[in-house]
């Protein structure tokens, strides 16, 4: 049981006496009526309003703790229910009240009724939370020894093991804030885990490191710059639950997908108390004109299937809050792999979604969004659906239909792999991009056709109802699976440390360790894991769609081979800041900085149209083209040649959007780039018509810089890897007279050609 004051009103007895709340001021002994609007709790300046939704309880009570989150000071029974809302205010309160939630109803778990009013709930929109929970068998709703399972109810008090919901009053100060806004186009993100980023660095406090505070240093912030990434997307920052079970085996949940409370920062990332603290890290990275992004986990929550925990949903209004198997509602729907499926077909699941998207984005000035397994969110009684009660609000609501969007595209509940089919304005995660170009690097038969599309943007999956190739993201590195110094080290997946025998995780990660499972000290095996990276990376910069780094890939982080390090807080995730100021880390690092310059620099290299080849941009010269090693255009078998591991690509067009506005034909430019995975030189013959050529980048040198001089007719292209090329003069195409036309010359023996 918990502490409760002996005469603190019950559900059975109002009492008379006054409470007495933060700084000894007196609040009234029962609540007024209060209002349904806001839900949560809300301080006007004289007291606090509750409102929390449950279509199915019979009544609900408000607990008010002590400072400390240890004593219960009073029970309130909320007087009143509108509209399925619970509610009423306590006059005099204060922010910083500690307050849960319990709930009188049905316990029938077979009708999918779970309350249980032994259970203190976590407020579904607390602002900020006490702490994190404390396993207990408490917390339970079910009788965990009973051979009844879930069906018979426990009745300890979980009080003592639950996080308190904290009344917060919001004032920041953003009005000098001034969003980046950076178009989609020009954007490039760096994938990251808040407390991952800092735990090793040597010039942040120690009482900062792994939090928000470290967030805003000027060092890391610098970092971002002169990496020239544009915005930052942060894993989840929502208050999160560590597994019982990860406990027990002595790790954490260290991805945080195991969300505790929708509106709450996590606060093992806060270094005080306070949550500003995540408001001021924001305010400077803004004010260095990059965008913050949140990795959102709105598909499921913490509490699990029918045997998880009763910690606030679930206690509230199960049926409500989650989907249930028809006929069989004791059981949840699991689309989402992690026991519960969120209901977000249900109109007040919906508002408590949007409700939250619209807290960060207004709150905390938040640019945008990635929706974890996106689909879920997506999916109607028939069905994925891109016309969806959930993309229909976003896409109406005139806050978030203006950030950056992005989903996961895929679950595995039924019809979830979705790439591809998400409505106009979102962005979507692109596994097809990652593994193809994996693939190709790797050397396998029959990539440059595949190749070829996700260069131009997908445009197979994403070129319709008017989306633009930025709709991709295109990476071939995420939290997910091996950071990309293992994609070119190991063959097979090494989770032992998560303690599931090797179970977990992917068994296909398209990668290849070239001759030596993970770590070696051979010079040779080392500088070609080095170039094949070095290509790897170079991709998806250079080509359509949206680019995304994962933290620590630009100086080669490693995680000795696990791919999937959930639960590993600690050296095997953190990123060692120490291999950055290497010289291989920092060669690594001014590559990648290379590589968002080039990015920076030609506009055609993240031109906002999909590209077909049916714009003649100067004489002989279309705005996309493909090329054989010889120069000539493949034929249809060639582009089938399983053996062809080479990959020649002519770019034309104008050099800005507002040149191609002006139509300034003095501001066109022509690119040619070569792919090359094969393991050997190969002989380049510049297609026509003839110009002169300079190599602008070159993915073999450790800094990206290329080489020679002036090119005009035939280049050697190294083994395994990238270069771009640029025409010198372009516009000497104008004065051509007769227009130049490529040469037509019998159609080549297919298996002659590269």
């Amino acid at each position: 049981m918990s502490d409760v004051d002996p005469a603190a009103p019950t559900r059975q007895s109002a009492g008379a006496s006054t409470r007495v709340g933060r700084n000894n001021q007196p609040f009234a002994d029962r609540l007024l009526p209060g209002a349904p609007y806001p839900l949560g709790a809300s301080w006007d300046g004289l007291g606090v309003n509750f409102a929390v939704f449950s279509a199915n309880a019979e009544s609900i009570e408000l607990c008010v703790f002590d400072t400390a989150g240890r004593k219960e000071l009073a029970r309130f029974a909320l007087p009143e229910c509108t509209d399925e809302v619970w509610h009423g205010y306590l006059p005099n309160a204060q922010p910083g009240l500690r307050y849960g939630f319990r709930a009188y109803g049905a316990y029938q778990p077979q009708r999918g009724m779970r309350f249980n009013p032994n259970k203190l709930l976590v407020d579904p929109y607390a602002r900020q939370l006490s702490g994190p929970v404390h396993w207990s068998d408490s917390l339970f709703g079910y009788r965990r020894q009973s051979n009844r399972i879930d069906l018979s109810m426990d009745r300890r008090d979980s009080a003592p093991a639950v996080p308190k919901s904290i009344v917060t009053a919001e004032s920041f100060d953003w009005s000098l804030d001034k969003r980046p806004n950076i178009p989609w186009s020009d954007t490039v993100i760096y994938e990251a885990h808040v407390r991952g980023l800092s735990m090793l660095r040597d010039d942040v406090r120690p009482p900062e490191r792994g939090t928000f505070a470290a967030l805003g240093t000027s060092a890391f912030i610098e970092h971002l710059q002169r990496l020239g990434v544009t915005t930052l997307e942060l894993m989840p920052i929502h208050a999160f639950l560590h597994d019982r079970f990860l406990l027990a085996r002595g790790l954490r949940n260290y991805w945080g997908y195991n969300t505790l409370s929708f509106f709450a920062p996590e606060t093992g990332y806060l270094s005080g108390g306070d949550t500003n603290e995540l408001r001021v890290a924001i305010r400077r990275l803004h004010a260095a004109g990059i965008e913050v992004l949140l990795d959102v986990v709105y598909n499921h929550t913490c509490e699990a299937d029918e045997l998880g925990p009763t910690l606030s949903w679930r206690g509230l209004d199960n049926a409500s809050y989650y989907r249930l198997v028809e006929g069989d509602e004791r059981h949840q729907i699991n689309d989402t792999g992690c026991g519960n499926t969120v209901n977000a077909m249900h109109p007040r699941v919906l508002q408590m979604i949007m409700d939250s998207l619209r807290h960060w984005a207004t709150s905390y000035n938040i640019d945008g969004f990635r929706f974890d397994l996106g689909t879920t969110l997506g999916r109607e009684s028939h069905g994925f659906d891109p016309g969806s009660g959930f993309f229909d609000a976003v896409r109406q609501d005139p806050v978030l239909s203006r950030l950056k969007l992005i989903s996961e595209p895929w679950d595995i509940g039924p019809g979830g792999y979705q790439v591809g089919h998400h409505p106009p304005g979102w962005g979507e995660w692109n596994d097809r991009y990652r593994d193809g170009v994996r693939r190709y690097w790797r050397g396998d038969v029959g990539q440059r056709p595949d190749l070829a599309s996700r260069l131009t943007g997908s445009a197979e999956l994403f070129n319709h109802r008017h989306r633009r190739p930025w709709a991709t993201i295109n990476f071939v590195a995420a939290h997910d699976g091996f950071p990309l110094a293992d994609v070119v080290a190991y063959n097979d997946k090494h989770n032992e440390a998560n303690g599931e025998e090797n179970r977990d995780g992917h068994n296909e990660n398209c990668s290849f360790n070239w001759g030596t499972e993970g770590s070696s000290d051979d010079p040779e095996l080392l500088a070609l894991r080095a170039r094949v990276q070095r290509a790897l990376l170079a991709t998806p910069f250079l080509s359509l769609g949206t680019p995304m780094l994962l933290a620590g890939d630009e100086f080669g982080r490693s995680q000795s081979g696990n791919n999937n390090a959930y639960c590993q807080d600690n050296m095997l995730s953190w990123l060692d800041w120490r291999a950055a100021s290497q010289p291989e880390g920092e060669a690594l690092t001014r590559y990648v900085a290379r590589l968002t310059r080039l990015r920076r620099e030609h506009y055609l290299l993240r031109e906002p149209r999909f590209l077909y080849g049916d714009r003649e941009i100067l004489p002989g010269v279309r705005d996309i083209e493909w090329f054989n090693n010889d120069g000539t255009p493949p034929s249809a078998a060639q582009w089938e040649n399983p053996d062809a591991r080479v990959l020649v690509c002519r770019r034309a067009g104008y050099t800005s959007e507002a040149a191609e506005r002006a139509g300034s034909q003095a501001d066109l430019e022509i690119l040619l780039l070569v792919f090359n995975a094969r393991g050997e030189d190969v002989t380049i013959d510049f297609p026509a018509p003839a110009l002169e050529w300079e190599a602008v980048f070159d993915s073999s040198e450790a800094d990206g810089e290329p080489c020679g001089g002036p090119i005009e007719n035939t280049v050697q292209i190294g083994p395994r890897k990238v270069v771009l090329y640029r025409a010198r003069n372009p516009l000497s195409l104008l004065n051509a007279h007769p227009k130049i036309e490529p040469e037509i010359e019998p159609e080549p023996d297919p298996t002659q050609q590269d």
